[in-house]
């Protein structure tokens, strides 16, 4: 991961500023991936897949430590992410079968 040199304060925001614009970008497209997602399963219980939650997070914590971030803090964002999404599937899931 090549991180740019910055001069300034200003240009370090700009450069976290970009970042969080494309952090933003990068959760509605899983996001939208997620609302596929409910179009290939069967029942609501299937969408909360309790094992695929827990490898997610654990591949999610392992990358943190990998790039020396606070996994505890990626497992607290993944947590609250998967959450909203699982949600959102699930009203995807609903709709697409007329519940």
């Amino acid at each position: 991961m090549d991180i740019k040199t910055c001069n300034s304060l200003e240009e370090t925001r700009i450069e976290i500023d970009k970042l969080d614009g494309k952090i933003v970008e990068l959760i509605a497209a899983r996001n939208a991936y997620v609302k596929q997602l409910a179009h290939f399963k069967n029942s609501v219980e299937e969408i909360k897949a309790e094992d695929r939650i827990t490898d997610v997070i654990s591949r999610a914590r392992a990358k943190a430590i990998e790039l020396d971030l606070s996994p505890n803090l990626i497992n607290e964002l993944f947590i609250r992410m998967i959450d909203e999404m699982v949600d959102s599937e699930v009203a995807e899931f609903k709709n697409a079968k007329n519940f």
